[in-house]
């Protein structure tokens, strides 16, 4: 057998000007629900909605199969929420960025919730390892009477294994609407060696993990005093204020774990007590 046009095709493999194209992850999972009745379930690719037994407010988990994100990746979520649906939305597990190389990973999250609905979207905290390139886009519709609790928790890199995060590019919207007019906008853009350029208040300090929480309903400024009394954690950083319909909680620590207790107290004092979702028990 004649091994020559094998031999041909190896060294126009490795010799091409033009770069492999490597496999990406795209995924999309979509949930609707009616009052408390399930209306619409969709999901495609690496992104998955699970719906655990549960007793009151329906729970909603969001997954991704493909373990992380790297470059070109594109993860989307949905919720619908009609007939004063109440929902408690999260992720089954922390999200991870990787090192990427060329065009960023790409995460959607778009939420909407009709009269009368409510939606707690806590998701677990983005891990954000060293040359990851990520843009997020988060939005909340709400209808006039509607109302939310969100939560964005990022950490960088994880100090018990001695990782650093030496070069970063993470671009995060979030915006909250009610009845088509922004009441809540946060957009966030992270770039270049964050930690080496030190402890600067405008940055991040020495911290390298952060959250915020945001209530946006009618009264809510009334819960600042809830937040603060909450904010007990050692080792966590924490500010809470109150204007116009809206309570917003900003936490720094230095690594995820006392910043991960501190959401759970947060999430007691906001939530009334309910106690949170049960993949954040584990």
């Amino acid at each position: 057998m004649d091994a020559r046009p094998r031999r041909a095709f190896a060294v126009a493999m490795f010799d091409s000007a033009h770069p492999p194209r490597f496999q990406r992850s795209h995924g999309h999972a979509a949930v609707a629900f009616d009052g408390a009745r399930l209306k619409t379930l969709a999901q495609r690719g690496s992104a998955k909605a699970l719906l655990p037994h549960v007793r009151g407010v329906p729970e909603v988990v969001f997954l991704n199969t493909s373990g992380g994100l790297t470059a070109g990746d594109t993860l989307r979520y949905g919720l619908d929420l009609d007939g004063g649906a109440k929902v408690v939305a999260t992720t089954q597990a922390a999200e991870r960025a990787y090192r990427a190389e060329g065009d960023a990973a790409r995460v959607t999250v778009a939420h909407r919730v009709g009269q009368g609905g409510w939606l707690d979207w806590l998701p677990q905290e983005t891990i954000l390892f060293d040359r990851a390139r990520l843009h997020r886009e988060t939005t909340v519709d709400l209808a006039p009477d509607a109302g939310c609790l969100l939560l964005e928790a990022v950490v960088l890199g994880r100090a018990a294994m001695g990782e650093t995060v030496q070069d970063l590019h993470f671009c995060d919207i979030r915006c909250v609407s009610r009845a088509g007019k922004t009441i809540f906008l946060e957009p966030l853009l992270h770039n270049s060696n964050i930690q080496a350029k030190g402890p600067r208040a405008a940055l991040l300090g020495s911290a390298r993990a952060f959250a915020t929480l945001v209530l946006c309903a009618q009264g809510a400024e009334d819960a600042v005093g809830q937040a603060r009394a909450a904010l007990t954690v050692p080792g966590v950083e924490a500010a809470a204020s109150g204007f116009d319909g809206k309570c917003v909680v900003r936490l720094l620590a230095e690594d995820g774990w006392p910043l991960r207790k501190q959401i759970l107290q947060l999430m007691g004092a906001l939530r009334r007590g309910s106690p949170p979702p049960r993949v954040w028990q584990t």
